[in-house]
């Protein structure tokens, strides 16, 4: 753990697997896959995937599902039929996350304007979270801008409704889009962090290739992990956070050597 690694979502739109075997190439060995499709989650496809994991000894250690933008819809209404109907997808998706030996699956849940309740948000996040776990994966809530995992309350209040299930992934990003200090998430729910979103920013762009821009991520790693942080911090950028994707190879092997430092320092 403590590892370096990125997020397929860097190359979109290019297709998954190409992008993928592009984060190979760069000689990534920690790699989330942000699935785009249905057809990708065909047996095949994921055979695919596994196929080019193990040939260049690639550990995926996430999945972040295509229909995030839906799931306030889908999942988190007073239909409750919906939620039910929906359930085969997210098994399928855990299934896939699973057969990938991903540890977790990235969840954005509900926006603020999604007709069910809080309580009902943590029960049926709850649910889900059993089904995954089932399959030995973690579903874990992502702090989202514009969705009520946006603020480090709503954390706090879901980690004590669901209890020790409740896992939290920390997107730095998204942090600074909310305008909420990172470790305030740490503050409220420190111990249920476990999957980290990294990239950097200017006073043009909040979302650039880390280490072009104001974040001092060896601060950053330090603070994490005297925290108890202990997992892996993954590059997740849009298509227009770089001009040319040397940067995020460049990238990704100056922060493994700010990490290697810090981790012979321990």
């Amino acid at each position: 753990m403590l590892t370096i690694g990125a997020s397929s979502a860097c190359f979109y739109p290019d297709v998954t697997e190409e992008s993928f075997i592009r984060l190979c190439k760069m000689n990534v060995k920690t790699a989330e896959i942000f699935f785009n499709s249905p057809s990708e989650l065909e047996d095949s496809f994921t055979s695919l995937l596994k196929s080019y994991a193990e040939e260049y000894g690639v550990s995926i250690t996430a999945v972040h599902p295509f229909m995030s933008f839906a799931e306030h819809y889908n999942l988190f209404s007073n239909y409750e039929r919906r939620f039910y109907d929906y359930m085969p997808l997210y098994l399928k998706l855990f299934e896939v996350a699973a057969k990938l030996g991903a540890k977790y699956f990235v969840f954005h849940g509900a926006k603020p304007s999604a007709s069910s309740s809080d309580e009902l948000y943590f029960e049926r996040f709850a649910i889900l979270s059993e089904k995954a776990a089932q399959m030995g994966v973690i579903c874990a809530q992502e702090n989202v801008v514009h969705y009520r995992s946006q603020y480090p309350d709503f954390m706090q209040r879901m980690k004590k409704a669901i209890g020790e299930n409740f896992r939290m992934v920390l997107d730095i990003k998204q942090a600074r889009r909310t305008g909420v200090d990172p470790f305030l998430f740490f503050d409220a729910v420190g111990e249920s962090i476990e999957h980290i979103h990294i990239s950097d920013f200017n006073d043009k762009k909040d979302c650039i290739t880390p280490l072009k821009g104001k974040f001092d991520f060896k601060e950053f790693f330090i603070e994490t992990i005297k925290r108890g942080y202990k997992g892996d911090y993954i590059i997740e950028l849009y298509r227009d956070s770089y001009k040319d994707a040397a940067e995020i190879e460049e990238a990704f092997l100056k922060l493994q050597k700010i990490m290697g430092e810090i981790k012979e320092g321990l």
